[in-house]
């Protein structure tokens, strides 16, 4: 069978980053990649969850969240996927999007988003201070981020 994307990334040297995964047509795909190279270190399940309530939340309520598609964690739990539609948000508006809604939510004031078992099946996993300081954690990484920056890094 032929191997996906995704598997081609040789993760040994991928570094926690803003990614383009991917292009399908108007639809463009960015790895939000959270894992340490050769640690092994990854976010904690509350964490991922936390972090997905939130920036999901934000993203989906700010001025671009027409052009938002999805954004959820990645299986492998290294990080997370952003999907947006590239014809009204071209790749340098997305960078600076994420740039604004990870400082936002660096700070977010609460309540946590989706925090009671009606709206979250897993909600008592859910924490706003450990979100918060993920959230500010990546901010920090992806401060200076550019469409320069986009590609994934090669082996030496």
């Amino acid at each position: 069978m032929e191997r996906i994307a995704s598997f081609t990334v040789d993760h040994n040297v991928l570094t926690p980053g803003l990614y383009l995964s991917r292009r399908d047509g108007n639809t463009v795909t960015f790895d939000l990649r959270f894992k340490k190279p050769n640690t092994g270190d990854l976010l904690t399940n509350a964490e991922m969850h936390s972090v997905e309530h939130i920036i999901a939340t934000l993203l989906r309520n700010s001025e671009k969240k027409d052009a938002v598609i999805y954004f959820g964690p990645m299986g492998c739990q290294t990080g997370f996927y952003f999907l947006f539609d590239s014809r009204t948000l071209p790749d340098a508006a997305a960078i600076t999007l994420l740039q604004q809604v990870f400082q936002q939510a660096a700070e977010y004031p609460g309540p946590m988003p989706g925090a009671s078992a009606a709206q979250c099946g897993n909600y008592r996993n859910l924490s706003l201070a450990e979100g918060c300081a993920v959230c500010a954690w990546y901010a920090g990484v992806i401060r200076d981020w550019t469409p320069a920056r986009l590609a994934y890094p090669q082996r030496a």
